[in-house]
């Protein structure tokens, strides 16, 4: 596996075309890191008039996106690191486990008590802290994670509409209580130094 290093900057959309992209013609299973400005992300099988306060996000800015992948709908901002891994792999199971084992390892390795779900999440003192979604193609597949490092928790609670069922299934009331921030457990700095420290302990996992 390998790290690369991408622009800075960009929308959600393009970073997903970008994913799309590299998976055309990937030969290695590669990482790359990436922040983004306010943004919900729901499921390819998912209805944004369902998942998501389209209003709020309108008078808060937050653009609202659709992926090609499934899972669930997620917020992201400047303080949420979205991870991602493309690899030529076409067996999407194997990969996602290969994904899950290698994040929720850095993030031991960073001193959080991480562990990951059935449903392809990772908790830390069984919160929350990230989740994961992925698409295969005739090239390879595309994983791609989102970990809550330091959001803004009132702008997920507003932005995101899960249905009582789905909040009654996780044991909670809310979105709020059923996440968490992991600079709230350990504070590791401002959100760039967090994905630095992930990036180099992803680069010496590659390099064994």
């Amino acid at each position: 596996m390998k790290v690369i290093q991408v622009i800075d900057g960009l929308s959600l959309t393009e970073y997903l075309a970008l994913e799309a992209e590299m998976v055309k013609t990937i030969d290695e299973p590669t990482f790359f890191t990436w922040i983004v400005q306010p943004t919900v992300i729901y499921g390819r099988h998912q209805s944004a008039a369902v998942e998501v306060n389209e209003a709020y996000c309108c008078a808060h800015k937050i653009a609202v996106v659709q992926r090609k992948s499934g899972g669930g709908c997620v917020y992201a901002d400047e303080g949420n690191l979205m991870v991602s891994f493309v690899t030529p792999n076409v067996h999407s199971q194997e990969v996602f486990d290969e994904f899950l084992t290698s994040l929720s390892g850095v993030l031991r390795k960073l001193g959080y008590d991480a562990v990951t779900t059935a449903h392809n999440d990772i908790l830390v003192n069984e919160r929350k802290v990230s989740g994961t979604a992925c698409y295969a193609t005739s090239t390879g597949t595309v994983v791609h994670a989102s970990v809550l490092y330091d959001v803004n928790l009132n702008d997920l609670q507003q932005a995101i509409t899960p249905t009582e069922e789905k909040l009654a299934k996780h044991g909670v009331s809310s979105v709020r209580q059923r996440v968490k921030n992991l600079r709230s457990i350990i504070d590791l700095g401002p959100i760039n130094e967090f994905r630095k420290q992930v990036e180099t302990i992803l680069t010496q996992t590659d390099n064994g």
